[in-house]
């Protein structure tokens, strides 16, 4: 395959995997171009085609960590503005509601620990697999799992702390602050 077809088929899920990560578009844009060419630089090692696109995130993962040691931070700190896709399609009230619920959720996946963070993030907001998820990070399917179930449940305890969880007269789950902690 040539590289400017797996750039154009890679780039923009590479860029959204990488921005979600760092949460800062300049970092997000310099990581991406680097990833691309270490793959560009580093193509003609790859063994194994069916592998091009866990190992082109492998190498946007490492970055995004390299970058992170770097910085003394852990990944995924900051919330994020563009989690709102069904604008067009809620009242002023329910977008509203939905993105007071997604700014609490994301505050306290931003409190899980690094690796726990990191699998939430791949596997329930970038659609990765759990396959794609352990040949990026380095580990096994099973410890995906693992982290995975784990990671749930520890969202789940302190939403459940911070959070009460009621279905609303439009049939739609709305978390509401306990003691405006979550807000």
């Amino acid at each position: 395959m040539d590289f400017w077809e797996i750039y154009d088929e890679h780039y923009l899920r590479v860029k959204r995997v990488i921005a979600g990560l760092v949460r800062d578009e300049w970092v997000a844009d310099d990581l991406t171009q680097e990833t691309f060419t270490r793959v560009q630089d580093r193509l003609n090692e790859l063994r194994d085609s069916s592998k091009l696109s866990s190992w082109i995130f492998r190498i946007a993962y490492n970055l995004c960590q390299d970058h992170f040691r770097e910085m003394g931070r852990s990944p995924l700190n900051n919330g994020s503005d563009d989690e709102m896709e069904l604008v067009g399609q809620m009242s002023a009230q329910e977008e509203f509601e939905q993105r007071q619920m997604g700014e609490c959720v994301q505050q306290e996946i931003d409190s899980l620990p690094g690796s726990l963070r990191t699998v939430v993030f791949l596997s329930d907001v970038m659609e990765f697999s759990h396959r794609e998820i352990a040949e990026i990070l380095g580990i096994t399917i099973e410890n995906v799992k693992v982290r995975l179930h784990r990671a749930r449940k520890k969202l789940k305890e302190l939403l459940e702390k911070k959070c009460t969880f009621e279905i609303n007269e439009r049939n739609v789950l709305v978390c509401e602050p306990k003691n405006k902690i979550c807000s």
